[in-house]
């Protein structure tokens, strides 16, 4: 993967970065990397925004604008929104719905087989990052006070879930159904609400 490309990845896990944070990350001199924050900069991928310190020149700290958000598009995702957009006008909500079902029961029995064989919460946990990874939601797994935290830095299904949100309504049943009543899941951070990514919290109920 090329620098530039790598910039924008780390922008897009990890949120705003300024060119210093970025290099050591990269393991880049700071100039290569506002050069190449530069370039990116023209081509309207990247923007920044100033936060002043106590003593010298305000940091930039760069991050994704829209356009480089697209640049983590699955290709297929306009097709999607009108595939979504035919079935209402063609089999109204009922019919649209039924569609919606059965891609989370599909996607359901695949993640349950896989699940199944961990034997431990971490274990299922870890599993199914590693399935969402394959299925493109740049996923990771991350400690909390409270539980785990599951985030999902970038969402296949986003521009189609503009056109339908209960796409995202199952998103949040799937994963009850593959963890069980023993956990509370609570949506953190939506990225068709502004957000950068989505994540939900994880954690044992109390008994």
């Amino acid at each position: 993967m090329k620098t530039p490309e790598l910039i924008l990845l780390q922008l897009k896990t990890l949120g705003p970065h300024s060119a210093k944070m970025l290099a050591e990350r990269l393991e880049i001199t700071p100039m290569g990397i506002r050069q190449h924050l530069q370039s990116l900069e023209q081509r309207e991928l990247v923007c920044y925004e100033e936060a002043r310190t106590k003593v010298g020149r305000p940091t930039r700290f760069w991050s994704l604008t829209p356009q480089g958000h697209a640049q983590f598009a699955d290709r297929h995702d306009r097709l999607s929104s009108v595939l979504l957009e035919s079935a209402h006008e063609l089999f109204g909500a009922e019919g649209l719905e039924k569609l919606i079902r059965a891609r989370e029961d599909k996607l359901y029995q695949r993640y349950a087989n896989e699940l199944a064989e961990e034997e431990n919460h971490l274990g299922k946990l870890a599993r199914l990052v590693r399935l969402r990874q394959h299925d493109g939601y740049m996923a990771e797994l991350l400690d909390h006070p409270q539980g785990m935290l599951l985030v999902e830095n970038h969402c296949p299904i986003g521009v189609a879930a503009h056109t339908c949100s209960n796409l995202c309504n199952s998103e949040m049943q799937l994963f009850h159904r593959l963890l069980g009543r023993g956990y509370r899941i609570e949506r953190t951070a939506h990225a068709i609400s502004g957000s950068r990514h989505c994540a939900y919290l994880i954690r044992p109920r109390e008994h």
